[in-house]
């Protein structure tokens, strides 16, 4: 199921939330046009700039090859890489619908803290897991699972315009309608882990989307909401 708009208002220009889906479009136009013209090159920037558990549990364990600038620096990176142009669109299209709100709550700046706090706790969530892997996790899945962890929070009553394939439409409670998205992945994330001994499979961190959505749910609470401006003049 597909969220197309939800009804909650907002009182501020989601700015962060618009820079953020540019930054991210843009990077992934470049990613494209290497993987046409060079795609060694491409996989040599996915292996360095995304997140390689393996390249962690290496350096955990004193390789020299692995210095910590070189696996620290994926963990904020990869949130601005994507595989293909389903999945950077499918992730920005989710940040549009539920950013804009979390912004408009935090402001401009925590927001941006808060977004990038929640990817890196993500892909932390993912390589706790898969601490073995030796394929690189990239997107920003993780980050805006943490927006998702937020709203469910905050706005569990909005009511979110659903598409269900092929021709039905819905409105569903925000609760409803991101509980189901963190059961299914939750369960898938616990299905891989039984079934092929934690090792993402299939191009899915299961695991990272529900660390930030867990993430976000308990940061929520701790970021203050903005100051607002009082629409009234005292004297």
């Amino acid at each position: 199921m597909l969220p197309l708009r939800d009804d909650q208002p907002r009182f501020s220009t989601p700015y962060v939330t618009y820079f953020l889906i540019g930054l991210n479009l843009v990077i992934f136009f470049f990613e494209w046009t290497l993987e046409v013209s060079n795609p060694d090159a491409l996989k040599a920037v996915i292996f360095q700039f995304g997140v390689v558990p393996a390249h962690l549990s290496a350096f955990l364990s004193g390789s020299p090859r692995y210095p910590l600038p070189a696996v620290a620096l994926p963990f904020f990176t990869a949130m601005f890489l994507h595989g293909s142009w389903m999945h950077v669109i499918g992730n920005m299209w989710f940040l549009h619908i539920f950013g804009d709100n979390i912004e408009d709550y935090l402001g401009h700046f925590k927001f941006l803290v808060f977004y990038i706090l929640t990817g890196l706790i993500a892909a932390s969530a993912q390589v706790l897991i898969d601490p073995s892997s030796g394929v690189p996790m990239l997107g920003a899945s993780g980050a805006i699972a943490g927006v998702l962890g937020a709203y469910f929070v905050l706005y569990p009553r909005a009511r979110v315009l659903t598409w269900f394939p092929p021709i039905f439409l819905f409105y569903l409670p925000a609760w409803i309608m991101l509980g189901y998205w963190f059961v299914f992945n939750f369960l898938s994330g616990a299905a891989t882990s039984l079934t092929y001994e934690g090792h993402n499979v299939g191009g899915v961190a299961f695991w990272a989307h529900v660390g930030g959505f867990v993430g976000g749910a308990i940061m929520i609470k701790v970021f203050p909401e903005r100051r607002r401006r009082s629409p009234y003049a005292y004297q």
